[in-house]
């Protein structure tokens, strides 16, 4: 008598069916893959792990990051990061920054568990992915709570005349908590330059943030060529006295200054302004009038009404002259040395592209020699030049790239002096855009002020500092800024330790770095090939000497690992459920009676 199928044979030929036909189809499951590498510890090696309140950079909670990177690594991996990240080491803390987001970048690249110990103030966190900061463990050791005054920053002009007055702008404050009673409210900035205090002033401390005040004094009193000022707040009485001083670094010439006359001023002086003090190697001073009338002048930097008898005697020590806008308003004044013109009049609008002339070689050939033309943005402008023989064309420009050219940049030599004359409008835009442009316009600015004063003043400088003081732990940033590809240079760094010879080596993009230890520097090029010389600073202040909060907060981390993807033929506990049901499917029809 043969027996129908039951139930739970259909059940168990099903089973078996559906693991078979899983197999042959092989989906694939992502999962969390533990990490192979081993554990990595990222060890907060900025200067606020040795500053106050953790016994200084020798102190006991330095060496207490140390033992806690040690015992939380079990024998793995421990990097240091700041400023960057670099291998471990038990030097005391040295990186000006502490940023955190390129060090778990490169540790999730690595794999494995991560774990942190720093104090908690990170600059960057608004920087780190959420699932980085998430995986992590971290373990915060906070700074203890104290009171400091600081100088924040400096700021003032670069280059001087012997007969200026220098105007600096201070910005000093305080931060954390002040104990009752303790803390004084009162302090004295301090000037000083090569140890010799020039002036001070009381100033009252404002119980926290920053504020700013003005330090004036005649430029007479500075030794001639480049210095570094001292700015310093004296009896504070705080927990920090690294940012208690700030250095800023300008030129004292006794030459006559570049004067520009800006009527009325735009955007096209005030970039002009700008890069001569940039490229010049002689002060520059600007005047500015608002109305016409050529009598109405004042002084670009504190919008102080000058006469016009001053400003007519600033143009005739001048150097060199800038008259920039109506030329019916410069008729009155007389310059004795080089005058450049840019007539803001009688102009043609359009899109003019300015290039070198077709034909002939001028004077500014060499210091241009490196602008790729076409990718500078047409002039706005161009104003009407009368015929002149005796000139020399320098640049021209075409509408729209057609038409006849027209000359935008003429030169001229006369027994008296040297002239130049720029008829194009808007070109402030090519140092509005910065990069490729932004060269182009300093080029273009450094040849004329070199060929005008006759004396080498911009285009033979090679490389310059892209800022004369460095905060402690930064390294110091240096530019290409001749024509050519960027080539290694040695620098010569002399300070009150001694002289070093370091190597400028320029990148693709024309940047270098050193890393200096604080100290007042006089640099020249090594070669004497060139007119570089100056001084930079790497100061003893430091953003990481001030209280910061701590952004990060101790936690455990999550599990870290992988994504891999995972076969159903990789489960072998598939096959044992396909064998199974057949296996038990076939007893079972055995007993039953069944084929």
């Amino acid at each position: 008598m043969r027996r129908r199928v039951t139930l739970g044979l259909a059940a168990l030929r099903a089973s078996g069916l559906a693991a078979l036909v899983l197999l042959v189809w092989n989906p694939t499951a992502a999962r969390v893959a533990a990490g192979g590498a081993q554990p990595l510890v990222l060890l907060d090696a900025s200067l606020s792990m040795g500053g106050a309140a953790a016994g200084g950079a020798h102190g006991g909670r330095w060496h207490e990051a140390l033992d806690t990177a040690r015992a939380l690594a079990g024998g793995g991996v421990i990097w240091r990061f700041g400023e960057r990240v670099a291998g471990f080491d038990t030097t005391p803390p040295t990186d000006g920054a502490s940023r955190l987001a390129p060090a778990l970048d490169a540790a999730a690249a690595r794999g494995g568990p991560v774990t942190v110990v720093s104090d908690g103030a990170i600059s960057d966190r608004a920087d780190i992915p959420p699932d980085l900061a998430r995986g992590a463990r971290i373990v915060v050791l906070p700074r203890a709570p104290f009171f400091d005054a600081f100088v924040a920053a400096v700021d003032g002009p670069r280059r001087v005349a012997a007969g200026d007055t220098v105007r600096l702008r201070v910005n000093y404050g305080t931060a954390g908590r002040r104990e009752a009673g303790g803390g004084r409210r009162e302090a004295t900035l301090a000037l000083s330059v090569l140890g010799r205090r020039l002036l001070s002033r009381q100033v009252e401390l404002p119980d926290s943030g920053i504020v700013s005040t003005d330090l004036t004094f005649p430029a007479s009193r500075l030794p001639a060529g480049w210095m570094a000022v001292e700015v310093r707040l004296e009896g504070v009485g705080d927990g920090e006295s690294r940012d208690d001083a700030r250095l800023f670094v300008l030129e004292v010439s006794p030459q006559p200054s570049v004067v520009l006359l800006a009527s009325p001023p735009d955007w096209e002086t005030r970039f002009l302004a700008r890069t001569l003090e940039d490229v010049a190697r002689v002060p520059v001073r600007t005047f500015v009038e608002a109305e016409p009338g050529g009598n109405r002048w004042r002084d670009a930097t504190t919008l102080e009404s000058r006469a016009a008898g001053d400003v007519a005697r600033a143009v005739a020590g001048a150097a060199l002259v800038v008259e920039a806008g109506d030329p019916a308003t410069f008729k009155r004044f007389s310059p004795k040395g080089a005058v450049l013109t840019w007539p803001g009049t009688r102009r043609l609008d359009g899109d003019w592209y300015v290039r070198p002339p077709s034909t002939g070689l001028s004077p500014l050939a060499g210091a241009l020699a490196g602008v790729v033309w076409d990718s500078l943005p047409p002039a706005t402008s161009v104003a009407e030049l009368p015929p002149d023989s005796s000139t020399t064309v320098a640049l021209v420009a075409r509408l729209a790239r057609r038409g006849s050219p027209r000359p935008v940049v003429t030169l001229s030599q006369n027994a008296a002096a040297r002239r130049a004359t720029i008829a194009a409008g808007g070109l402030y835009r090519w140092a509005f855009r910065g990069g490729a442009s932004g060269d182009a316009y300093r080029a273009l600015a450094a040849g004329l002020v070199d060929w005008l004063l006759a004396e080498g003043a911009g285009s033979g400088e090679r490389f310059r500092p892209v800022a004369y003081e460095v905060p402690n732990g930064l390294p110091s940033l240096w530019k290409w800024t001749a024509s050519g590809e960027p080539r290694n240079v040695v620098v010569s760094l002399t300070a009150d330790g001694g002289q070093r010879l370091d190597t400028l080596r320029f990148d693709a993009g024309g940047r270098a770095e050193l890393r200096l230890p604080p100290e007042v520097y006089r640099y020249a090029a090594a070669d004497g090939g060139g007119s570089e010389r100056g001084v930079v600073t790497v100061e003893t202040y430091s953003d990481e000497w001030r209280p910061a909060p701590s952004v990060l907060a101790s936690q455990v981390g999550s599990p870290t690992g992988r994504l891999t993807g995972v076969g159903l033929r990789d489960r072998w506990w598939l096959f044992v459920v396909a064998i199974a049901a057949f296996a038990a499917e076939w007893a079972w029809r055995r007993r039953e009676g069944l084929p």
